[in-house]
């Protein structure tokens, strides 16, 4: 049996700017049902009787999951009663998700009356014509999706939460140039309209249910797939039992993981194309997404910050190209950047900042690059090989751990003098000893060869023919040359 549901809106404030068509229909319909109570014209729907969809708000999962349930429990009522009454915020022809539904549901029949919208109110408070500016109404908890691509004036409804505006500030990154405008409780004796710093949406308004902001221009189009995964990333921590149980500690190693893949899909750019960079770099970002989800719900930051606060520092450290400072070439632009850092962190010494859970190779590096850039350094290359030969000749008179780090930091020396990654060429450098290593193995067990109790001769045999067959293939980026000690 199909039903009837009446919807009927409250308008945007007190009861007296109900029409009088939505007071005769609450006073004919005795199945009354109210979305929320939390609206200042509820009174003239309680004091009649009827149910609130209130206890679905804390329940329910997720919004979504609380328009389902409004709609799923209307259906029964209208089925059984043959006709209710639901009342809703506003007019029900604006911003009103349930309403949607209901005309979609097939199981029920739908008569909408119209009310004020807080809308009406809105243009007048702001003084603006929206047909003349051609302004766009957009739904705050979808705002990702339904504002994509926008760029003209925007009045965002339901900007309940802090989370809704931080979402806002999220997809519009850099900030629009105008200021946007606040409007809260039109029409009721505490109504505030007015102007917010962007940086301060989030931090300085107080959001209630009353609560939408105007965006008089909007500078590019919305990042509507980068919200779209904060919002992905919100749902998950909230359904999803593994993702909720998960700490900043917890994501370390899944961190590192993701990171070593990036850098893999990198090295192997030419033979398995972008499409497996692009996929790594996801599975990073994801990593990046979940931290800052995690730390929005302690109210330390969120992605939004992340943003600014990186875009702010390059800005800062980049002011050849923002501002006047034009140092000479890249040796020049490195040196500014290194000191300006250590002005902003307050470091006393260049060692300081380091992070220690570099790789060695990496750290070893940093250390070198850092002590240059303060003049400790060879002018020139030939020194710094000499280094080497010395602290090898050392190592053997010495084959101790701290007499091969020696001979290893001198290395790393090499590399930054040589311009070269040492981190990536010895990455390079294993990879192309296992994949040699592994066609000497395939070609031992063709022979029924024991490499442990082979004779040495033999081996060099099919270690020259693995070099031979791989020489033109793990050669990357033209960066290293073919090593021609035998290394087993």
């Amino acid at each position: 049996m199909t039903g009837r549901v009446v919807i009927v809106g409250l308008g945007p404030a007190g009861p007296d700017l109900l029409p009088p068509m939505v007071l005769a229909a609450i006073d004919r319909i005795p199945h009354r049902f109210l979305r929320t109570e939390r609206h200042p014209a509820a009174a003239v729907m309680t004091s009649a009787g009827c149910a609130s969809f209130d206890a679905l708000y804390e329940q329910a999962a997720s919004i979504d999951q609380v328009y389902a349930g409004i709609v799923d429990a209307l259906a029964a009522a209208a089925a059984e009663h043959g006709e209710v009454l639901y009342a809703v915020p506003g007019s029900p022809a604006v911003a009103e998700r349930t309403v949607e539904l209901l005309r979609a549901d097939p199981r029920v029949e739908v008569d909408v009356l119209p009310a004020m919208s807080f809308l009406d109110l809105a243009w007048i408070r702001l003084g603006v014509d929206p047909l003349a500016e051609g302004v766009r109404i957009v739904d705050g908890h979808r705002f990702a999706t339904d504002a994509a691509g926008e760029r003209g004036p925007m009045l965002v409804a339901q900007c309940d939460t802090r989370t809704v505006l931080s979402d806002i500030k999220l997809a519009l990154d850099p900030a629009p140039t105008a200021r946007p405008i606040v409007v809260q409780r039109l029409g009721l004796p505490d109504e505030a309209v007015f102007e917010v710093a962007w940086e301060d949406l989030d931090r300085a308004v107080v959001p209630d249910h009353l609560t939408a902001v105007y965006l008089p221009a909007v500078a590019v189009p919305v990042g509507a797939e980068l919200v779209r995964f904060w919002e992905l990333m919100r749902t998950l921590r909230e359904a999803c039992p593994w993702d909720r149980e998960q700490t900043h500690a917890s994501l370390t190693r899944y961190l590192v993981e993701e990171t070593y893949e990036v850098i893999e899909a990198i090295e192997q750019l030419e033979s398995e194309g972008y499409d497996h960079l692009e996929e790594e770099l996801g599975d990073l970002l994801l990593q990046v997404y979940f931290h800052a989800t995690i730390a929005a719900e302690a109210g330390a930051f969120t992605l939004a910050d992340v943003a600014r606060g990186i875009h702010d520092k390059m800005v800062d450290r980049h002011p050849h190209v923002f501002a006047a400072d034009e140092p000479d070439g890249a040796e020049g632009l490195e040196q500014s950047w290194e000191a300006r850092k250590r002005r902003e962190k307050g470091r006393e010494g260049a060692m300081e900042g380091i992070p220690g859970g570099l790789p060695a190779l990496l750290h070893a590096a940093k250390a070198g690059k850092r002590a240059a850039a303060v003049g400790f350094d060879w002018p020139e290359i030939q020194p710094v090989y000499a280094k080497v030969t010395e602290e090898l000749g050392e190592l053997r008179d010495d084959p101790s751990a701290d007499e091969l780090g020696d001979l290893l930091f001198a290395v790393v020396n090499v590399a930054r003098h040589l311009d070269l990654d040492p981190e990536a060429a010895l990455r390079q450098a294993t990879a192309k000893f296992k994949a040699r290593f592994a066609l000497v193995e395939r070609a031992a067990a063709a022979q029924g060869l024991d490499l442990r109790s082979a004779p040495p001769a033999q081996v060099d045999v099919l270690w020259e023919h693995a070099k031979a067959e791989l020489a033109d293939g793990l050669v990357v980026n033209g960066g290293l040359p073919e090593a021609r000690s035998r290394v087993l």
